[in-house]
């Protein structure tokens, strides 16, 4: 009886799962199906799944814009820079923090998570990247997201995870403090390496907010700030191309949206993969202790 209730069980977790997976994937078919679709597929079919009457005239015309070009390329210098640097600072701040032999540790670990609970607010450090003299730079786009207090305690408790018996090992064959942790340590590491690193990039990606307040030109937009205007512009843009005399490729404002969405999203995506297997191990490893 108690075998028959577990298949049971397992049949509906299974259906269950499948639902909700469906229900996740179909916004996604949705925005990219209507945006390899016409005019009059989308008009007689929005609520679709796959392309009805196959077009890029879309994509062709977002494409054109030498601004999301340029967005594209700040995005990239913010993400892989902020990213980068970001690693490498965690690396060397969290290593100390495990060591339970490092004096005032306790104070450190009490004000990094008061960071976590309040923080100075809009105003204070809008005025701090102007007394930097970073506005209206990508500078100002990376600094305020180089290091946050809960991914810092992450990777702390990932390292105090880690075997004391190696780094003992270590130091008595004589290999120095750097030696250790960068030739040791972070190649064990790659778990919470890898979480971390794509809590940063999505983060960065799909900033937007930093760039409506720090940022005045639009070369140094970033992609999500383009994908703002583009929103709210879109029905002008498809006016346009349909003025350009497209025909069976006429446009609506939400094939525009749609196709800069997938722009937006496909390079994430195309990441995530590559990630995925170190993401679970890394945060359950990261959280165990305290």
């Amino acid at each position: 009886m108690t075998r028959k209730k577990t298949e049971l069980m397992d049949i509906v977790n299974y259906i269950l799962l499948t639902l909700i997976c469906l229900i996740m994937v179909y916004p996604f078919l949705n925005v990219a199906s209507v945006s390899f679709s016409s005019y009059n597929a989308y008009v007689n079919h929005p609520m679709m799944v796959w392309p009805h009457q196959f077009t890029i005239g879309a994509y062709k015309e977002i494409m054109k814009s030498a601004v999301l070009w340029r967005s594209y390329l700040n995005t990239l210098i913010i993400t892989t820079s902020g990213v980068g640097i970001g690693i490498f600072l965690y690396i060397l701040t969290a290593y100390p923090l495990s060591k339970k032999v490092l004096k005032g540790r306790r104070t450190l670990m009490l004000l990094i998570i008061f960071t976590m609970l309040f923080n100075g607010g809009l105003i204070p450090n809008y005025y701090l990247m102007r007394s930097l003299g970073l506005l209206n730079t990508l500078p100002a786009l990376v600094l305020p997201a180089l290091l946050t207090g809960f991914n810092l305690i992450l990777m702390k408790n990932f390292f105090e995870s880690l075997p004391e018996e190696l780094e003992e090992a270590a130091r008595i064959d004589g290999a120095s403090d750097p030696y250790i942790l960068f030739r040791i340590v972070v190649p064990l590491s790659k778990p919470i390496i890898a979480t971390l690193c794509l809590f940063a990039a999505v983060g960065y990606w799909n900033n937007f907010f930093n760039g409506i307040v720090y940022i005045r030109s639009n070369t140094k937009w970033p992609l999500m700030l383009y994908l703002r205007e583009v929103i709210e512009g879109a029905s002008a843009m498809a006016q346009t191309a349909n003025a350009a005399d497209l025909g069976e490729e006429m446009m609506t404002s939400e094939t525009i949206k749609y196709a800069t969405l997938i722009l937006v999203m496909v390079p994430i995506l195309c990441v995530y993969p590559f990630l995925q297997k170190y993401f679970v191990k890394g945060i359950m490893l990261g959280s165990v202790k305290g």
